[in-house]
């Protein structure tokens, strides 16, 4: 089952910069993607179009077979669930308690269920017992982790995230690894890390400068050597 669905999707900014050009795609359910490609590739616009924040008039995008349009918004970001590079312009609240709770609430969940599901959130990422700190004093990790958690509360079945492992050191960063690894939902990673590419997803998908260069195995796209230097992009060590 094809959980989204882009077809000729094109997206041009306001200053007349061309994001995207004719992307076509699909990501199954319990699929891991990863977005690959360099600095102003696309990637991250890309992600912004599979729950709406950005829409383009040029090409189509379906998720869960709905079409991305004002009338459907709030049932696809309620099943996909976007995290950000910087996980302070996801984190607003006074208390990681408060920042998790905030998507059930606004779906109008009961308090005992609220608190339920940032329980099992915070559990799942490995934060439990944090509740009432402040996220604005957690490391650059934790936020990440809370970040997610706040995902995990809707209890979305698509996780689109945006370079997990920027900013952490190596010990964060494999931690975080095995953390999206655990996670039973389909994902779609927009990341430099060719290493954490390799470990986590089965499928890659090359952009650059907008368009879709390659979308193969993950194993297969990095053997290519000529193809990732051509894009400017190294290969992991093995």
């Amino acid at each position: 089952m094809n959980v989204i669905e882009i077809e000729n999707l094109s997206f041009s900014y306001p200053d007349g910069q061309e994001a995207l050009k004719d992307v076509s795609l699909t990501v199954s359910e319990r699929e891991t993607v990863g977005f690959i490609g360099p600095n102003g590739a696309g990637k991250s616009t890309l992600l912004l179009h599979l729950n709406g924040i950005l829409r383009s008039e040029n090409g189509a995008v379906r998720v869960f077979g709905l079409p991305v349009e004002e009338k459907h918004l709030r049932e696809i970001r309620r099943r996909v669930g976007l995290v950000f590079q910087n996980p302070d312009d996801q984190l607003f609240s006074p208390t990681v308690f408060d920042d998790v709770a905030f998507g059930p609430m606004s779906m109008g969940c009961p308090e005992e269920e609220v608190r339920q599901r940032v329980r099992r959130a915070l559990e799942q990422v490995g934060m439990s017992g944090h509740e009432r700190r402040s996220p604005h004093h957690l490391s650059v990790g934790e936020k990440k982790r809370i970040a997610i958690a706040t995902v995990l509360s809707m209890s979305s079945e698509v996780l689109v995230i945006d370079e997990p492992t920027s900013s952490l050191d190596p010990r964060g960063r494999w931690e975080l690894i095995e953390l999206l690894q655990a996670l039973p939902l389909t994902k779609v990673i927009a990341t430099h890390d060719l290493e954490m590419v390799r470990v986590l997803c089965q499928r890659s998908i090359l952009l650059d400068e907008g368009w879709v260069v390659a979308d193969d195995l993950t194993s297969r796209l990095l053997s290519d050597l000529p193809l990732l230097v051509s894009h400017g992009l190294v290969p992991p060590p093995r």
